[in-house]
């Protein structure tokens, strides 16, 4: 599901909040695939939802992905296959340990204990004749050898329940992406929805009530939510916008996620004008996080939510 693409660049400067400008790259064409992680620039931001501030805390001649964000003030991001994390405070980033797992996607996430780790990694010794095969393991917060959990390929992880006995997950079985679940110890996985077209990025309400996700299922992108068991799904959202992945904060009272500004039908590539956008939960009331970027695939993949709900953290980029 990563299909980087590299593109030539104009930029356009954006206002996010009280004497803040930030100027961020808007695409104006194509090159090649292999460019990418020679010449992409990756700006990691931290985004205070209340006053729009923005304060970017890394940038670097690099290809990052996909931040979360650890309450001890650091965040989990990946780069070409391995995970770093990266101190907020000194603005240093290390790679962590994750064993025989060096071909890590952008889907991994942190335990609501904190403890545990669910990161999705390419095994190719995997006998699926599938040319991608990624695979669900969790393994120690602080870095460690994981441990398998789903048996199929291809699984990408997006969420925990909040008692921290369940993963949900994109995955493909028979050639259609559906919601899936499955116990954090293993065993069998349980699909929860059947639609035609791709249904992705699922993640739990704090109360374990809803899962949130995206669809294809309209015709367009959109996001919904349904009981945790699958059933009652609702639409939320109704614009021209492609939206993808909705992270539900930790005190449940809002809703982050990216918004393709064009109609990206079933696809979340690299390099598109995109915008964070943000929902009350209660009121459905939606209103814009930043203006229109350079991002897409990588830029907020996975629930990026400071542990206090006032911020959330995402990537940026350039390319020369």
């Amino acid at each position: 599901m990563r299909i980087p693409f590299l593109l030539l660049l104009s930029t356009l400067t954006i206002i996010s909040g009280p004497g803040d400008r930030h100027s961020f790259p808007v695409s104006s064409g194509f090159i090649s695939r292999h460019v990418v992680a020679r010449d992409t620039i990756s700006y990691v931001h931290t985004l205070d939802i209340a006053t729009g501030k923005i304060d970017t805390v890394l940038t670097v001649r690099d290809h990052l992905e996909a931040p979360n964000w650890h309450p001890s003030n650091y965040l989990i991001l990946n780069r070409r296959g391995r995970l770093y994390t990266l101190d907020l405070q000194t603005r240093q980033w290390k790679e962590l340990n994750t064993g025989f797992a060096t071909a890590c996607n952008n889907d991994h996430g942190i335990s609501p204990d904190k403890q545990w780790l669910a990161i999705s990694h390419n095994d190719k010794s995997d006998p699926s004749p599938k040319p991608y095969k990624s695979v669900i393991y969790i393994l120690p917060i602080n870095g460690g050898t994981p441990r398998r959990v789903t048996k199929e390929v291809v699984s990408y992880w997006h969420g925990w329940s909040p008692d921290g006995k369940t993963l949900a997950y994109c995955a493909e079985r028979n050639g259609n992406y559906d919601v899936y679940t499955i116990p954090v110890t293993g065993g069998e996985e349980k699909r929860i929805t059947t639609t035609e077209g791709l249904d992705d990025g699922p993640e739990y309400s704090p109360d374990g009530r809803f899962i949130y996700f995206n669809s294809y299922r309209s015709g367009h992108m959109h996001l919904w939510r349904m009981l945790a068991d699958g059933t009652n799904p609702e639409q939320l959202t109704f614009d021209d916008n492609s939206n993808w992945f909705p992270h539900p904060s930790p005190d449940g009272q809002w809703i982050a996620w990216i918004a393709y500004t064009s109609d990206e039908k079933q696809q979340h590539l690299y390099g598109k004008n995109v915008k964070l956008r943000l929902m009350n939960t209660r009121t459905k009331e939606i209103r814009d996080l930043t203006k229109v970027f350079f991002g897409g695939q990588g830029t907020i993949n996975v629930p990026s939510w400071s542990a206090d709900s006032r911020k959330i953290a995402f990537v940026s980029y350039a390319v020369k």
